[in-house]
C-alpha cells in the first residue's frame, strides 16, 4: 500500500494499524483495535495519510516479497519516529513472530516487537488492561456486511516449501461454541456474510475433538439466524471430510464454493513436496466434489519451479489444469524459505527465467479458462450482494466469488437504486476475464 506522510503534527490519542499479508492477519488487527477503542483511543486502519502518535505494523512473513514489504513499511515508520511525527512504534505478526530477536538488534527505533499470538501485551504496555470480556469483538474494516471468520490458528501438515507451521506452531482450533459467539454478535452488527478462514480448515477440530469437525462447525454457522453466505478457504486434499460436500448441497446459504490449495498435481513432485496425496487421488477429489455438489465453484492454487520439476511434470501440472478448468486458480513460483525442509534437503534446481516461463505459460492457459467460463454466464441469473459504488457502478459478488480476489459483477448505477449489503438477483449481460457486466433481472 501506498503511504502519504504530512509534515502535521502527530494527533494525541490516535493509533495508526497497518495490516500487511492475509486476511488471518486483518482478524488481528481488528480485535486489537476494538481493544484499543474500549481503553479510549482513536484506531484509523491502513490510512493513506497516518497522523496518529502512535502506529502499529502488523507484518506478514510468509515470502520473500512480502518479508521484504513488511521491513520496508517499518523502515518508512521508523524515518517518521526520527523526524518527530510518530510517538510509539510497535510491530507484531508474522514477521516479528519468527525474527524477532534479529529485527529488534536491526531495527533500534521501532519501541517492542510482538510475535502473531501475543499481541494483547501491547494494551497494558499502552498503561491499560486488556478486556478479555469483549475479546470475541472487533472492529471490522470490512465492508459492514461481510466479515473474515478464523476458525484456527497453525498447521499441522508440514508440507517441504511452506514456512507457516514454522511460524505458527502446531494446529490449535477455537470452540465450536466461541466461534458461534462471534458469528452471532457480527450478526447483531449487521454482518451478513462469512469467510471461514484458516491455514487448514479440514483439519479443525482434531486437536479438541479428536475428530475433523469441519463439517459440523459450519452447520451448526449455517442454522445461525441472519447468516445468509458461507464461504469456506484453505482445504487440504488428503483425507478431504467428504462430510462438508453434504453440507453444502444441504445448507442454501452455504456457498457452492471451495477454496482448496493443490499445489501440483505430479505424484513425483507431490511426494517431494510432503503433500500425502498422488495424481490419481487429486483427478478423484476434483471429480467427486463436481459430483456431489454440482456447480461447485472450485478455486486452487498453483507451484512451479519446485525443486525436481522437469519439464514432464510441469506438462502434467499443465495437462490438469486444463481437464480441471478451474474457475479461480492463482500461481506462484517456488522460492527457498529459512528453515524449511525443502530448503534444508533440496536443491534449487530450476532457474529463475525457467520458473517465470512456466507461470507465464500456466496463467495464460487459465486466463483462457477463466474468460470462457465467465462467458458461460451470459444470459444467466445471480444472487448478487452489493459491496460498494465505483463511479457510475455498482459492484457486487455473486455466491462464487470471495471478496478482493475473485470476479465482481458491474451494475450500472441508472439500473435502480441498490443497498450496499443488500441481496438483488442481476442478469449478466456481459464477460471479461475479470469482471462480468449485469443487470436487475
Amino acid at each position: 500500500m501506498l503511504i502519504h506522510f504530512s509534515d502535521k503534527t502527530m494527533i494525541k490519542g490516535r493509533v495508526d494499524i497497518i495490516t500487511m499479508g492475509c486476511s488471518k492477519n486483518l482478524v488481528d488487527s481488528e480485535h486489537l483495535m476494538r481493544q484499543l477503542n474500549e481503553c479510549g483511543y482513536e484506531v484509523t486502519h491502513d490510512s493513506e495519510n497516518p497522523e496518529g502518535e502512535i502506529a502499529v505494523i502488523n507484518t506478514c512473513g510468509f515470502i520473500g516479497d512480502a518479508k521484504e514489504e513488511s521491513i520496508n513499511m517499518i523502515l518508512e515508520f521508523c524515518q517518521r519516529k526520527e523526524e518527530g511525527n510518530l510517538s510509539k512504534l510497535f510491530v507484531m505478526g508474522c514477521l516479528s513472530e519468527r525474527y524477532m530477536s534479529e529485527l529488534s538488534e536491526e531495527i533500534s527505533q521501532v519501541d517492542k516487537f510482538y510475535g502473531k499470538f501475543n499481541w494483547s501485551e501491547l494494551i497494558s504496555d499502552l498503561q491499560h488492561t486488556y478486556d478479555s470480556s469483549i475479546a470475541n469483538e472487533r472492529v471490522l474494516t470490512t465492508p459492514s456486511h461481510y466479515a473474515f471468520l478464523k476458525i484456527s490458528e497453525g498447521c499441522n501438515r508440514r508440507c517441504a516449501y511452506c514456512a507457516i507451521p514454522i511460524i505458527t506452531g502446531a494446529h490449535v482450533s477455537r470452540p465450536i461454541e466461541d466461534i458461534e459467539n462471534e458469528v452471532r454478535y457480527l450478526v447483531s452488527q449487521g454482518v451478513k456474510e462469512f469467510q471461514v478462514i484458516a491455514q487448514e480448515l479440514t483439519f479443525y477440530g482434531v486437536d479438541l475433538y479428536k475428530r475433523q469437525a469441519i463439517a459440523e462447525l459450519v452447520e451448526r454457522i449455517a442454522d445461525i439466524d441472519g447468516v445468509e453466505w458461507i464461504r469456506l478457504h484453505y482445504a487440504y486434499p488428503s483425507n478431504f471430510p467428504m462430510d462438508l460436500l453434504r453440507v453444502m448441497r444441504e445448507k442454501e446459504n452455504v456457498c457452492k464454493y471451495l477454496d482448496i490449495a493443490l499445489q501440483h498435481v505430479s505424484t513425483k513432485i507431490l511426494k517431494k513436496m510432503l503433500r500425502h496425496v498422488t495424481k490419481e487421488e487429486t483427478y478423484e477429489l476434483v471429480e467427486r466434489m463436481r459430483a456431489e455438489v454440482p456447480g461447485i465453484c472450485l478455486r486452487t492454487t498453483m507451484m512451479v519451479g519446485f525443486p525436481g520439476e522437469t519439464d514432464k511434470e510441469f506438462e502434467e501440472l499443465l495437462e490438469f489444469v486444463k481437464w480441471a478448468k478451474f474457475d479461480r486458480l492463482g500461481a506462484f513460483a517456488y522460492s527457498e524459505e529459512d528453515g524449511t525442509y525443502a530448503a534444508e534437503n533440496y536443491r534449487d534446481s530450476v532457474s529463475k527465467k525457467k520458473k517465470q516461463e512456466r507461470l507465464d505459460r500456466l496463467m495464460d492457459i487459465q486466463q483462457r479458462i477463466s474468460t470462457n467460463l465467465n462467458c458461460q454466464k451470459i444470459g444467466k441469473v445471480y444472487k448478487t450482494i452489493i459491496d460498494r459504488i465505483e463511479g457510475e457502478y455498482y459492484i457486487g459478488r455473486t455466491e462464487f466469488d470471495s471478496p478482493d480476489v475473485d470476479t465482481e459483477v458491474l451494475i450500472p448505477i441508472v439500473d435502480g437504486n441498490l443497498e450496499i449489503g443488500g441481496f438483488y438477483n442481476i442478469r449478466i449481460n456481459d464477460a471479461a476475464e475479470f469482471d462480468l457486466m449485469g443487470e436487475l433481472a
